[in-house]
């Protein structure tokens, strides 16, 4: 496998954080457990989970899941979020960062995997702030169509680890079809 840049989809996504407006925090989501504060502080931790991850830095922040919650959200959120985003991103492009196994969410995972989880959050939580938060967001096709190749390796009949999956026309845009298949309605407003 050719390795991803990650830069694309986080420098993407760091354009929606930074455009998040204060009273937009408690603001729903397409994640029904999350409202934008806390998608936001899922957004921050698993930029500096996957990028522990990325540097084999196996430890507190990749072995469990972080349960996101907006209140500890730090006050120069909209630098500290598009900051880990791109440590996150250069941390995957350094050589070595795909080899072997590594851990994240406390699932020992191949290099190669975590890699396409990371782009398949950064890209997918970028599709759910912006439609949050009313923004518009058009992340690169290369990595929505791995994020897409990702979440469709789960049983399509089943339930992965999205959710069940959305029905969407098979012409429908690569980003409704990633949406569906990772148990979004694509048209979900708040």
């Amino acid at each position: 496998m050719t390795a991803l840049d990650l830069g694309p989809a986080t420098r993407a996504t760091a354009d929606l954080v930074r455009g998040v407006r204060d009273d937009q925090l408690g603001a729903a989501t397409p994640c029904p457990a999350y409202d934008v504060g806390d998608l936001l502080d899922h957004l921050h931790g698993l930029a500096r989970a996957f990028t522990a991850a990325a540097d084999k830095d196996l430890g507190e922040m990749t072995d469990s899941a972080p349960e996101p919650d907006g209140s500890a959200l730090p006050t120069d959120w909209r630098d500290a979020i598009p900051g880990a985003l791109d440590r996150l991103a250069e941390a995957w492009r350094t050589p070595g960062a795909t080899d072997g196994v590594t851990r994240a969410g406390g699932v020992d995972l191949p290099g190669e995997v975590a890699l396409l989880v990371a782009l398949d959050e950064v890209v997918v939580h970028g599709w759910d702030l912006a439609r949050a938060t009313d923004q518009a967001y058009d992340p690169d096709a290369a990595s929505v169509e791995a994020s897409l190749g990702f979440a469709r390796s789960f049983s399509p009949e089943g339930e992965g680890p999205f959710g069940p999956p959305v029905a969407v026309v098979a012409d429908a845009p690569a980003l409704d079809r990633l949406a569906g298949a990772t148990g979004r309605d694509p048209r979900w407003t708040p």
